[in-house]
């Protein structure tokens, strides 16, 4: 099986718009790095936007996408977060949350009619962002003498990695950041040099 070593996230924070007989449906997208991070953007959007009438968002978390979660704040079950969730899921994003304010405009709009407004919106804020791809990686820590440090730099260079913290005396540390990918490879080179050691970041 294919190793996935990189996950998509939004680059910045943006909006989108829809508006249904009446109802404005303001929607909210952004770079998410907790669930801290929700609770304070939802607090600040309630005050901002205090006389809306629901404050509906979905936002997924980590580089395997596995936590997430959704709220229909008082809109019929399954009618708002979820469609939002199906926006972020359908570009395969993560550390991303979207927020979609609504205005009662005086006319109901009906289960379907809801499920489609709140993620028209949604899709509307991703739309106007733009999606980046960032690498995800293990870090591993290399133990080498100085005399090695060029055989190392060697490797840094090969494997693409990005070097974390580093400690150069005689005996020198490296703390690097190899794709998950490709961290096997690196272990396999390392063999061909018996004076580093390596371990786990």
């Amino acid at each position: 099986m294919e190793i996935k070593d990189t996950y998509r996230m939004l680059h910045g924070n943006s909006e989108g718009f829809y508006k249904e007989k009446g109802s404005k449906f303001l929607a909210f997208a952004y770079v998410i790095e907790n669930e801290e991070d929700v609770k304070d953007i939802i607090t600040e959007l309630k005050k901002k936007y205090y006389d809306a009438r629901h404050y509906c968002y979905a936002y997924v978390l980590g580089t395997d996408a596995a936590k997430y979660r959704t709220n229909d704040d008082g809109e019929p079950g399954h009618t708002a977060g979820d469609p939002i969730l199906g926006q972020i899921r359908s570009h395969d994003l993560t550390n991303t949350l979207i927020v979609v304010v609504r205005y009662f405009g005086g006319t109901k709009l009906g289960v379907g009619g809801l499920i489609n407004a709140y993620r028209t919106a949604a899709a509307d804020a991703i739309a106007q962002n733009v999606i980046i791809e960032s690498p995800i990686r293990t870090e591993v820590m290399l133990k080498f003498e100085y005399d090695q440090m060029n055989n190392v730099m060697k490797l840094v260079k090969d494997f693409e990695l990005e070097i974390i913290s580093q400690t150069m005396e005689i005996s020198c540390t490296m703390n690097v950041g190899v794709r998950i990918s490709r961290e096997t490879a690196l272990r396999s080179a390392l063999l061909d040099f018996h004076k580093i050691d390596v371990g786990k970041g």
